[in-house]
């Protein structure tokens, strides 16, 4: 049998780097959607502008309390946040089953399929004339089915690359860590740009787009290196390749061809078998072995999770924390100085890239140092002592409050806080990952 010692080499760092745009093409659209909150909000307000949205109206005329236009209050974030992470988690809990009756190529590649249309979809509405209330209906809609997708396509990307040896998930964590920071970048070069609004939108929801499309073609190109085919097979002998629906069938098939032909277990059995025991001997076992090999599926995903449980919890608790802030309340923090100029800026550089900064170093720290022990009760200890950032968020200098004051009103605090908040929240998860297949 083939050993470690004589695997191939990845020439040229290869795989590596495909693994790494597989990670940054897993959330990079994602973060893109997030980053573009001032979009949304303008196509929203159903002011005319540059984007094509018609203004609000009721009837024939604008809506407005006798001075100014009145804007409904959509409450973008909270919706976004809410039909992003619904779908995350219904989808990652399918995708553990969908593998046992849908090929892993045929998940990954419709995923990638899927997200590009639908930001291409999103694209196209940049130019497109809309109300308000419609706009926000398709939004949301798309919002689902991006997320939808992406579960199944992270699910399936981190089982693939759970073949390769344990630096190649690092790389792909550090791609997933990367892809918020580019996001924010882009942001901020669309508000340095001098372009009209709608240009700059455009090509912002058409840089995922190309993104996606390299991340199929880099995913499509992956099993024909020598150094990833080696391990995915090598993977495929040890653990066993997942029957198909069809495999069953087609054992008792070859087993009925054998007793029609006298050559079953060495015995010439051929005169004894009937065309009507012939047909019930085959469906029965092909009924037979279906229902074992379901068993068999359902026993390996328990049994895996009765290994992991608690790191998957771990995972959740961390996760939950983190996106039932972020970015719903983080965007609605205000700069204290209420300079116009600033206020372009501060959205985009202390909510949206200081958290991904942070959080790609919290992930790469975990490559230096693992602490504490996996089997340490401090570990799930400060996973839950997270929680703590809810609240501190919330009494930052956010907008429209009716009932929490304002105890952190300085940008540095808020910058601190999230500083705190995006290094614990890249540490924990990437140490969750790392200890779970161990």
């Amino acid at each position: 049998m083939t050993t470690q010692k004589n695997a191939p080499v990845d020439r040229g760092c290869a795989v590596a780097v495909i693994i790494f745009i597989l990670g940054l093409g897993t959330l990079l659209p994602w973060n893109f959607f997030i980053t573009a909150t001032e979009y949304f909000d303008d196509r929203l307000k159903g002011t005319p502008s540059s984007y094509g949205t018609t203004p609000v109206t009721n009837g024939t005329t604008p809506v407005t309390n006798g001075t100014t236009p009145v804007t409904k209050d959509y409450k973008f974030a909270s919706f976004m946040t809410l039909l992003a992470q619904l779908p995350l988690l219904l989808f990652t809990l399918a995708n553990s089953f969908l593998y046992q009756c849908i090929r892993e190529k045929v998940r990954i590649a419709v995923s990638l399929v899927s997200i590009l249309f639908l930001f291409l979809l999103t694209a196209i509405m940049v130019k497109v004339p809309m109300q308000p209330d419609s706009f926000f209906s398709i939004t949301m809609a798309t919002i689902w089915f991006i997320n939808s997708f992406g579960a199944v396509l992270q699910g399936s990307l981190f089982g693939l690359v759970g073949m390769l040896p344990p630096k190649y998930s690092t790389l792909f964590m550090s791609g997933q860590g990367l892809a918020g920071i580019f996001a924010a970048l882009a942001s901020l070069l669309s508000i340095l740009s001098k372009t009209d609004k709608a240009s700059a939108a455009l090509g912002y929801f058409i840089t995922p787009c190309v993104a996606t499309l390299v991340t199929l073609l880099s995913y499509l190109l992956l099993p024909h290196l020598e150094f990833a085919r080696f391990y995915f097979e090598k993977s495929k002998s040890h653990h066993g390749h997942p029957p198909t629906p069809n495999e069953p069938l087609e054992s008792a098939d070859k087993e009925k061809e054998a007793m029609a032909n006298g050559d079953l277990n060495g015995y010439n059995n051929k005169p004894i078998i009937t065309n009507g025991d012939f047909e019930a001997s085959g469906t029965e076992e092909a009924l037979f072995m279906m229902k074992q090999t379901d068993s068999h599926s359902r026993s390996s995903v328990l049994a895996v999770f009765k290994k992991i449980w608690v790191m998957a919890l771990c995972v959740t608790c961390v996760l939950a924390v983190t996106l039932s802030v972020f970015p719903a309340v983080t965007v609605k923090v205000k700069s204290v100085y209420g300079n116009k100029e600033w206020d372009r800026y501060f959205l985009c550089v202390c909510c949206f890239i200081v958290f991904n900064a942070m959080d790609l170093i919290g992930r790469s720290v975990t490559s230096m140092v693992q602490w504490p022990s996996k089997r340490s009760r401090l570990f799930p200890v400060l996973v839950v002592s997270r929680v703590v950032f809810i609240p501190l968020i919330m009494l930052c200098n956010t907008d429209n409050r009716q009932y929490l004051p304002v105890l952190f009103s300085h940008d540095a605090a808020f910058i601190a806080i999230m500083t705190l908040f995006a290094v614990s929240n890249g540490y924990l998860i990437c140490l969750c990952m790392s200890y779970a297949p161990q």
